[in-house]
């Protein structure tokens, strides 16, 4: 049974900074993103604070945010990193699964990626993670370094967007080969 505490709001910020991108996006008629909560069942709550201070997960989740872009089915995880190389062990094989499938499906998935130490956003497409992916199951790296990774899919700096994903999505679709 995996449980949750206080370290699992660590991504809390990011996952703010990226509700409220997704807000400007809808009003702007520009996408339809939800955040997909994780189930949990609390076990121990702080009676002062009434905040959850131990619970377990219900189920393995699969992505943080899944919704549509004008009429392009999108899914998205986000992660942070504080160091130059990400480790793979912070992605679930449930996770690769299900945007495998969903890339099946016709959709599109991609990780964005926050580097907290260089205050910088990565768009991380599906493929780009599955190289990686597969690359570690055939005895490789089990992570992969800032320098492999590829400089136009940074995320720009972008007045008003705080996580502006929308222009490196656009950049993806332009590069594959449908």
């Amino acid at each position: 049974m995996a449980t949750w505490n206080s370290r699992g709001l660590r991504g809390s910020a990011l996952e703010d900074l990226i509700n409220r991108t997704n807000e400007k996006y809808l009003e702007n008629g520009l996408a339809l993103i939800q955040k997909i909560p994780t189930p949990i069942t609390p076990i121990n709550i702080d009676k002062q604070s009434r905040h959850i201070t131990l619970a377990y997960f219900e189920k393995k989740s699969t992505v943080d945010y899944i919704g549509v872009v004008q009429g392009i089915p999108v899914c998205f995880d986000a992660k942070e990193c504080a160091v130059d190389t990400f480790s793979l062990q912070n992605i679930h094989e449930h996770q690769v699964k299900f945007m495998e499938d969903f890339e099946k499906q016709g959709g599109v998935a991609f990780f964005l990626i926050y580097y907290t130490h260089k205050d910088l956003f990565y768009y991380l497409p599906y493929e780009m993670l599955r190289f990686f992916w597969d690359r570690a199951a055939e005895g490789g790296r089990k992570s992969f370094r800032i320098e492999e990774l590829n400089p136009e899919y940074i995320l720009p700096k972008k007045h008003g967007i705080f996580v502006p994903y929308l222009d490196i999505l656009s950049k993806d679709l332009e590069d594959r080969d449908f």
